[in-house]
């Protein structure tokens, strides 16, 4: 099955399998990732080192294998034709190569296959502002925004400009005009490809991932001047996100992010995933929109309390992740147990779970009056 480094059939049976990673390290077999669960394929023999330089020989490029010869370290895409495409990433460890392979379906999905919540289709039709979509590495965060990229394409007349790290699912004009960047191939990096794309007419730009001070100013800067930005970050909630993108940046200058930040922002959307309980896996999020309060919270320091009023905003299409997992439990998709372990506050989410506090959730003052006093003996 795999011998000699040909990886192709190994490919195969990774996407017959429903896999959607696939771990080649020495000395193991391979590994795959089914259902988030890793599978070590014991039916296959152990993997040597020349294995996989081997492998990695066939699916890379000279100029890749130099890059990573320097850096010690590489992402990129590679395609199987008539199969898939996956994203790749390659780094040296114990002075032998390790090899993740990410299945990227060739389909762009739906907003509604996703099961994602409406108001992503509502937000990516903005004219402007910043949208963050965040999580944990493996989460689904590229999945998520190709489905709001789509939607968009679908449904309005848009300049779309992606740079990403490496591109993963390939879009095709239909309303919009779409050009995706190949960080590496494309592009020297985030923030040098944000300044030349500002120059080409964009009226939405997708960063792939916002990881530096230099990448973050520009997109907020974007943002500040009509566009639509979009962009991920390796944060598991909204307050998170918004308290890095201000620790980002020195002292001095963190006030005037401050304010920059609450007029721009729009939205952050905090994703998970679970196993769901009839096979695969499902998002929950947890959804922040940029109301006057959230604004205000963000310009006067008050990040701490903006999870508070999340969960008094249900009414306006806001959500904590909590009361995301108390949703799935119920209408049993997934179990009370996996909710639980991706939960930051269980106790909260086992009284979400009871009938008459969800009620009271959903019956506005009344709801928010408990809330309130919940909050302040916490």
């Amino acid at each position: 099955m795999f011998v000699n480094g040909e990886v192709g059939e190994l490919l195969k049976l990774m996407v017959d399998k429903g896999a959607s990673d696939l771990h080649l390290t020495v000395p193991s077999p391979p590994v795959f990732r089914i259902d988030g669960v890793l599978m070590p394929q014991e039916d296959l023999p152990p993997l040597a080192a020349k294995d996989i330089e081997f492998a990695f020989e066939k699916i890379s490029t000279e100029e890749q294998r130099a890059a990573f010869g320097r850096e010690w370290d590489l992402d990129f895409a590679y395609s199987v034709p008539g199969l898939a495409r996956f994203r790749v990433s390659a780094l040296q460890q114990r002075g032998t190569i390790s090899l993740a392979f990410r299945l990227v379906p060739s389909n762009v999905p739906a907003v509604d296959e996703l099961g994602l919540p409406q108001i992503c289709k509502e937000l990516v039709l903005k004219p402007r502002g910043l949208i963050l979509v965040t999580g944990h590495a493996g989460s689904g965060k590229s999945t998520t925004l190709a489905a709001m990229i789509n939607h968009l394409n679908e449904n309005e007349r848009r300049n779309i400009i992606t740079i990403e790290d490496p591109i993963e699912y390939l879009f095709r004009n239909e309303r919009c005009i779409i050009r995706q960047r190949d960080l590496g191939d494309d592009a020297k990096s985030f923030s040098a490809a944000l300044t030349h794309v500002l120059r080409h007419d964009p009226d939405v730009i997708v960063i792939g991932e916002m990881r530096d001070i230099d990448t973050i100013s520009i997109a907020i800067t974007a943002a500040e001047t009509g566009h639509l930005v979009l962009g991920t970050l390796h944060t598991v909630d909204a307050a998170q996100s918004i308290d890095r993108i201000i620790d980002t940046f020195p002292p001095s200058q963190q006030r005037q992010i401050r304010l920059q930040l609450a007029q721009v922002v729009e939205a952050v959307l905090a994703q998970t995933l679970l196993p769901r309980i009839d096979g695969g896996r499902i998002a929950a999020f947890e959804v922040m929109l940029a109301t006057s309060v959230i604004r205000r919270l963000i310009r006067e320091e008050k990040i701490h309390e903006i999870p508070a009023n999340i969960e008094m905003g249900i009414l306006e299409g806001m959500q904590t992740l909590d009361q995301a997992l108390a949703d799935l439990v119920r209408n049993g998709i997934v179990t009370q147990e996996e909710a639980m372990m991706k939960s930051s506050s269980p106790v909260k989410l086992n009284e979400l779970l009871q009938p008459a506090r969800y009620d009271a959730l959903l019956s506005t003052d009344s709801g928010k009056k408990d809330l309130e006093v919940e909050d302040t003996r916490s």
